[in-house]
């Protein structure tokens, strides 16, 4: 309980410093600049060389493929049938297929399940959602937006992500026998910094937007997000065997809350800012109560 408390504080108390303080100019893009290039790839050099590698976990990255491209499915067919611009199917499907698997996606797994969900998120996060939007999440963006991608700029990115190079680091330093118990003192101390900061930068970043216009196209984006896709990963799981915690964390993570960074990109190529930044922060709160109850009907 204690740890969601944490949560709940940390995204509160960017909410309230965003609307009644004065913080320095530039200081979302520090804190993010921290959680992704130092506090992530040092928790995922802590994290990966203790893993134990089986069949199984195939499910939490699957999991994060079947959001996306379920998302784009639904909302490709809905979008014609509904009268959507091609800026709306395409805000929807990066917002509402890609999650927060990290910045929320950790703090929330740790609080709910440990360390061991925490790894489990980790693999959900860098091998499912991570490389969807650096990869199918740029290729949406620019077909939406009548631009052609670019194959060689999305290898790139992932190839020089900080917490992706940490990870193939910490499979090799895994297969070797681990870390030093000296260096474990240094990773760990900095990984923990990322729960606080990162729900702290998601409260300074929180934007609620409302208009009739976007209350339907934001309800169908959200019964995907938090209900629907979620639902479907569990029949998923449960139809191949999948069970216990591995099956639990693949379910959460695709229940998470949109993530931040595809409401960016959605900004970026112009695909219905407006409805992206609604479904954003209306997800995050209501995240905050689906997550919990979904954990709860899991029996976890």
């Amino acid at each position: 309980m204690s740890a969601l408390l944490l949560l709940f504080v940390c995204l509160v108390l960017g909410v309230l410093v965003r609307r009644w303080a004065r913080p320095p100019a530039g200081i979302v893009h520090g804190l993010n600049w921290w959680v992704l290039n130092v506090a992530l790839p040092a928790l995922v050099l802590e994290l990966i060389p203790r893993m134990k590698f089986d069949a199984g976990l195939w499910f939490p990255v699957a999991a994060m493929w079947l959001v996306f491209f379920g998302a784009w499915l639904l909302f490709a067919w809905l979008g014609p049938r509904l009268g959507w611009s091609r800026g709306r199917v395409g805000a929807l499907t990066l917002v509402c297929g890609l999650g927060n698997t990290s910045f929320m996606g950790y703090p929330m797994l740790q609080a709910l399940h440990g360390q061991a969900g925490l790894t489990l998120a980790v693999v959900a996060d860098q091998l499912g959602c991570f490389p969807l939007l650096a990869s199918a999440g740029v290729v949406v963006a620019c077909l939406y937006a009548g631009r052609a991608p670019d194959p060689r700029r999305i290898v790139f990115r992932i190839a020089t992500f900080p917490a992706f190079i940490a990870l193939v680091v910490g499979v090799v330093a895994g297969a070797l026998g681990g870390w030093p118990p000296l260096l474990d003192g240094v990773l760990h101390p900095l990984g923990a910094t990322l729960t606080p900061l990162a729900l702290f930068s998601v409260g300074l970043q929180f934007h609620l937007q409302t208009g009739e216009r976007q209350l339907g196209a934001a309800a169908w984006g959200l019964g995907w997000k938090l209900l629907l896709a979620p639902a479907l990963c569990w029949v998923l799981g449960a139809a191949t065997g999948v069970g216990g915690l591995v099956l639990t964390t693949g379910v959460l993570q695709a229940a998470m809350a949109p993530m931040v960074s595809a409401a960016i990109l959605a900004d970026e190529y112009e695909l219905d800012p407006e409805l992206a930044n609604t479904v954003l922060g209306a997800g995050i709160v209501l995240s905050l109560l689906t997550v919990p109850l979904g954990n709860w009907l899991l029996g976890a």
